[in-house]
């Protein structure tokens, strides 16, 4: 495994391009273009002010940068149609988490609409940007809308105070729809599984619960309780161990890259025997957006895998096996989960908690890399490369690239 040296960023911006060949990087309002591979820099671009979101198009040809303070976007190429040369217009989409969502193959868009007090639904042909279908939905306060992988399925869900997924076919039919409980604080988070078999919906009541695609039934219910007690999961936890190394017995005194490798702190991953007493944070139940329930969910590429995270045990992440719908794995982190994302080529999670260390798990097992050099990288989030060669790791002001090879965690 081997570590670029670290480049300026500014607000988490750093993406790959989809194609893999590109990665862009944002230091306040320049705009950084690299070769995804060799990190030399191929376009460098200045923008009307500090960027605060970019994003590719599906093609890796454009970037969007957006500048919120000033209430404008820049594209850095325009592309106008030369056929039809006409301009769409979208009237009414809703400020909402996820108002706007594309198939994986690029040819519809969806948007999530207001008006007269009414949630509405939009699907656009991307090809021409028609209006295909026009519906309104049964939720009270919109909240986030996606596609199913295979572009057949949208989902709908409503605000946390209603707890309701509403599921529509391309034409605008309602499917189905489902609602676990009344009353009590609802859904905190959805993922679908890459092969649109599967919906899981991560709620405030600290369970997961998964929809199949034939009936959109429950068929299982995954709860997140403090104590693993099943011998059947097997539970890694992370525990630091101090450097023996005492100043007195080197002959010459340590450059400062030397001493930081070899009297930093370091850690590892021990097998705890069940039952185990996870991290458990008692929520304030009377502040908004309380810490509790499961904020996170993420599928393995291969559908095999489902990892999760209960925002009241903030330390751990847990590992779900599909085949059995039984709990595999648990990492108890020392510090708070800040992201994880699934290698999207092989089942190897990555995981990162505002340290300098990179955790990976497989099925093979697990392993702590910290990230060498000089000073503080806390890593707070992180992104895989198309191929699964590489990681994008992001602090709050720099980033690197971590390169592995694919025998190195099976």
């Amino acid at each position: 495994m081997n570590f670029s040296e670290l480049f300026k960023l500014s607000g988490l911006l750093g993406r790959f391009s989809p194609d893999g060949k590109c990665l862009a990087s944002c230091v306040q309002h320049r705009l950084v273009v690299r070769d995804a591979s060799s990190l030399q820099i191929l376009q460098l671009y200045t923008c009307a002010d500090q960027i605060q979101y970019i994003e590719w198009s599906s093609d890796s040809l454009f970037i969007l940068c957006a500048m919120y303070k000033r209430g404008i976007v820049q594209l850095r190429i325009t592309v106008w149609s030369l056929c039809t040369k006409s301009v769409s217009y979208i009237k009414y989409p809703k400020a909402c988490q996820q108002g706007v969502a594309f198939t994986k193959d690029g040819r519809y868009m969806a948007v999530a609409e207001r008006r007269d007090c009414k949630d509405f639904i939009s699907i656009f042909v991307c090809r021409n940007w028609q209006l295909l279908r026009h519906f309104d939905t049964e939720t009270q306060d919109l909240f986030g809308i996606e596609w199913a992988p295979n572009g057949c399925v949208l989902a709908a869900w409503d605000t946390c105070l209603e707890y309701k997924v509403l599921l529509y076919s391309l034409d605008g039919r309602l499917l189905s729809s489902y609602r676990a409980y009344e009353w009590p604080l609802g859904i905190k988070s959805i993922a679908w599984s890459p092969s649109s078999q599967f919906l899981a919906i991560g709620s405030f009541d600290e369970k997961v619960r998964i929809l199949n695609h034939v009936t959109w039934k429950k068929i299982t219910e995954l709860g997140h309780p403090a104590t693993i007690t099943s011998k059947k999961t097997i539970v890694y936890k992370e525990v630091e161990k101090s450097p023996t190394v005492g100043t007195e017995r080197l002959s010459f005194p340590p450059t400062r890259a030397l001493a930081s490798s070899l009297f930093s702190t370091q850690s590892k991953y021990d097998i705890c025997q069940v039952p185990v007493s996870l991290h458990y944070i008692k929520p304030v139940a009377d502040r908004a957006n309380p810490k509790v329930g499961v904020g996170m969910l993420a599928f393995s590429a291969d559908n095999c895998f489902l990892a999760t995270k209960n925002d009241n045990i903030p330390n751990a992440v847990w590992i779900w096996d599909i085949r059995k719908l039984k709990l595999a794995v648990v990492l108890e982190q020392l510090c708070t989960i800040q992201c994880f994302q699934w290698d999207p080529c092989q089942p190897r999670l990555a995981v990162c908690t505002g340290t300098s260390r990179v955790y990976l798990w497989s099925p093979a097992g697990c392993v702590v890399v910290k990230v060498p050099g000089e000073g503080d990288f806390q890593i707070v989030s992180l992104s895989w490369h198309s191929s699964g060669d590489s990681m994008l790791l992001l602090s709050k002001d720099h980033f690197c690239v971590c390169y592995l090879e694919r025998e190195e965690v099976k």
